[in-house]
């Protein structure tokens, strides 16, 4: 169960990581299309889990990588942004968000 203050700060991460996402899209990830559908901040706030989904999904390992590769320029950023409403800005871990993928398969299966 989260707390009141968890579940405000992942709204806030979530809100500004989609924004830097959109922003920096084009020049670091090939121009796919990602969107921030989940964020879960650990109990201590020091951690904070983000599920993407990107768009198109061909190349999703690739583009998550980049991600990974790019997570301290993303943190700076987000640092920035929320830096005068956090003390400590978590560190950012990044998954692909499969849900839509395993919507899709159920949808597949039910039809055949």
């Amino acid at each position: 169960m989260e707390s009141t203050r968890q579940q405000k700060i992942s709204r806030l991460l979530q809100k500004e990581l989609a924004d830097i996402f959109q922003k920096e899209s084009r020049n670091l990830f090939m121009g796919k299309m990602i969107s921030v559908t989940t964020v879960r901040v650990s109990p201590d706030l020091a951690l904070a889990k983000s599920y993407v989904s990107i768009f198109p999904t061909d190349n999703n390992r690739e583009v998550l990588k980049q991600i990974r590769i790019a997570n301290p320029k993303i943190r700076g950023i987000l640092g920035r942004r929320v830096g005068k409403q956090l003390r400590v800005i978590p560190e950012l871990e990044f998954y692909i968000d499969d849900s839509l993928d395993y919507i899709d398969n159920i949808d597949r299966l039910l039809k055949d």
